[in-house]
This record gives structure tokens, C-alpha cells and sequence, in this order.
């Protein structure tokens, strides 16, 4: 079972608040001390599935306490074990089989772990650079090589995750400033990448016959699969708190080599075979903006403030109107190419 622990630090006098909150949920267990005369400090064990409706309730009836604060921990172990849940009856069976399935909580993080954790990808340091330097590097020596190893190894290391990540929870969320930011690390990413490779493809001699190159030249239904799956396994796995590292690497099988391949090919003056590479760029893009965008709405990623959900709802809305359309038009693109 996976766990949390939500630490609670406020005043001894809305300590009650806390107690008031927790009335509708049954949690593993709880703690209480008293920190300093001024301040008391509440440890809460919960099940994973069940940390973000308590945070939410907390916040709703502490937020306007002065100086509190609320932290959210992983746990890895306890001991003892929770114990596993008890063998319902027949008439609780029956009485679960009347009930709405919407009532099914996913097991998820919370949104803050969520926010936080993404937030964390997309600020543009040095080290955001050079890794985006280094993978592109790395990735046109294993192209120009025709070696796959080498490519693999520039995946791993490509920071590309995270901006894409945020641009379908800020679109889920509606949160316009992470939108902004996640747009300003994308294309600095994508800026940095396409230019180096545009200078790589400029001084070294590109055969556009290297198999690599040729593959990625050419967009197919299989590519917009990839794609889609990139984008979604990449969503679930973080809000599942799984690490993100082997899908990190999925996100950028699809998005650094055809990068790379359309810079090189644009600084050799391969223009023509450089609109393949283009097209799958956007391909991608768009593949796994509407794959993570959808993933977050059926993992039950909202807004807390109902005012906040509606004007999520609207972009969300608008977002998917928009990916949709822009990869039926190049499904089209697409289709006439290949048959011209």
C-alpha cells in the first residue's frame, strides 16, 4: 500500500480545525505534539489514493490560520504493516456494486507533489542547457554513426520531459503562468537542440541515405502511436509517483533524434527530406501534449477552487479542440505525401 505523511504545523488554538476536517475520512493513523508553546505539530498516515481530498479539506479549514504550514512526505515503510482492509460482507458487496463508479479514487499523488515535482524540470538553469547540448551532441554522433547505442545514451540524458509535462498540467490545471514558463523552457530546449544541430549538419558532411536519418524522414501511423504512448505513459507514471527516468527516455525517443535529424538536415540544405523531420517533430509535439493532457483529466487532476476549475475546464477544453484538429491536419498532411 502506498503511503503519505501530511505533517501539519499551526497554532494551538485551530488544532481543532484539523479534527474537523479529518471527520469524514478514516485515516491509518495520527499523531500529536506540541512543538513550542505557539505551535503544535500534527503527523497524519493516509493511504496515497486518499492524500488529495485531505489536503484539500485541511486547506479549506486552516487557510486562513496564520503561520500554518502543511508538508507532504512519501513513505516508504512503516511497522508495523497497515493491516490490509477487511473482507466486506455480502450486503456490502451489494451496496458497493449500487454505488457510482466516478466514486473510484485513482491512485495518484497529490496535485501540489505533482506541481512540485514538474515545477522542479522546467527552470532554466546552466545544467537544463548543457544537458540539452550534451544529448544533441550525442545524439548526431550516434546518427551520423548509424549507432543506436549511442542515440539511446543522448535519450537519457535529454531534459525534454518536463517542459511537455507542464504544458499539459498547466492546460489541465489552467494555470497560465506555468503555461508560460513550460512554453519558454520548451523552446529554448527545442532552439538549443535544432541550432546545434543546424551547425553540426553545416560543418560535417550529412549522407541523408544513413538509415537513421532516413527513418526519421518519413512520419507513419506508428510514429503517432509512439508518440501518443510517450505522452501518456510519461503523465501516469508521474502522477502514480513512479519514477519518470525510463519514460523520460520514451518522451525523448520521439521527440530529440527527429530534432537532431531536421537540424543536420536543414544546415546540409537537404530541404526537402528536411519537411519529413519537420513533420514528425510537430507529430510528436502534439502527440504528447493531447496524450498528457487527457491522461491528467481521467487520473482526476482539478483545480481545488471551484473558480479555478471552470477556467480549467474552458482551456482544457479549448487545448483538445485545438491538438485535435492540428494532428487531424497533419494525419492529412501526412496522408497526401505518402501518396503523391
Amino acid at each position: 500500500m502506498a503511503l503519505r505523511l501530511i505533517e501539519i504545523f499551526l497554532p494551538p488554538k485551530d488544532e481543532y480545525r484539523v479534527q474537523q476536517a479529518l471527520k469524514e475520512f478514516k485515516v491509518l493513523d495520527i499523531w500529536q505534539e506540541r512543538f513550542t508553546k505557539d505551535l503544535v505539530h500534527i503527523k497524519i498516515l493516509v493511504p496515497t489514493e486518499e492524500t488529495q481530498n485531505i489536503v484539500d479539506l485541511l486547506e479549506k479549514h486552516i487557510s486562513r490560520v496564520e503561520g500554518y504550514r502543511i508538508f507532504l512526505v512519501p513513505v516508504e515503510a512503516t511497522l508495523p504493516r497497515p493491516e490490509p482492509p477487511k473482507k466486506e460482507t455480502v450486503e456490502e458487496k451489494e451496496e458497493k456494486k449500487q454505488n457510482d463508479n466516478s466514486n473510484k479514487k485513482p491512485v495518484r499523488i497529490s496535485r501540489e507533489e505533482l506541481y512540485s515535482d514538474i515545477d522542479q524540470t522546467i527552470k532554466l538553469t546552466w545544467v537544463f542547457i548543457v544537458l540539452t547540448l550534451l544529448s544533441s551532441m550525442l545524439a548526431a554522433i550516434g546518427i551520423l554513426q548509424d549507432n543506436v547505442a549511442v542515440i539511446i545514451g543522448a535519450m537519457v540524458i535529454a531534459p525534454l520531459l518536463g517542459p511537455n509535462l507542464a504544458m499539459s498540467l498547466a492546460t489541465t490545471l489552467g494555470d497560465v503562468d506555468l503555461a508560460r514558463r513550460a512554453m519558454k523552457a520548451n523552446i529554448i530546449g527545442i532552439f538549443t537542440s535544432l541550432s546545434f544541430a543546424v551547425l553540426a549538419g553545416y560543418l560535417l558532411k550529412v549522407n541523408p541515405d544513413i538509415p537513421e536519418i532516413l527513418s526519421r524522414t518519413k512520419v507513419s501511423l506508428g510514429d503517432i502511436l509512439l508518440a501518443l504512448a510517450a505522452g501518456s505513459a510519461a503523465a501516469l507514471s508521474l502522477t502514480s509517483g513512479v519514477s519518470s527516468a525510463l519514460i523520460g527516455v520514451m518522451v525523448a525517443v520521439a521527440l530529440l533524434p527527429p530534432l537532431v535529424v531536421l537540424g543536420m538536415l536543414m544546415g546540409s540544405g537537404h530541404w526537402v527530406l528536411s519537411l519529413g523531420a519537420l513533420l514528425l517533430v510537430l507529430t510528436n509535439l502534439i502527440c504528447i501534449n493531447l496524450a498528457g493532457v487527457m491522461t491528467f483529466l481521467l487520473q482526476g487532476i482539478r483545480p481545488r477552487k471551484y473558480w479555478d476549475a471552470d477556467r480549467a475546464r474552458k482551456a482544457t477544453q479549448i487545448a483538445l479542440v485545438l491538438w485535435i484538429m492540428l494532428l487531424l491536419v497533419l494525419i492529412a498532411v501526412i496522408y497526401v505525401s505518402q501518396t503523391s
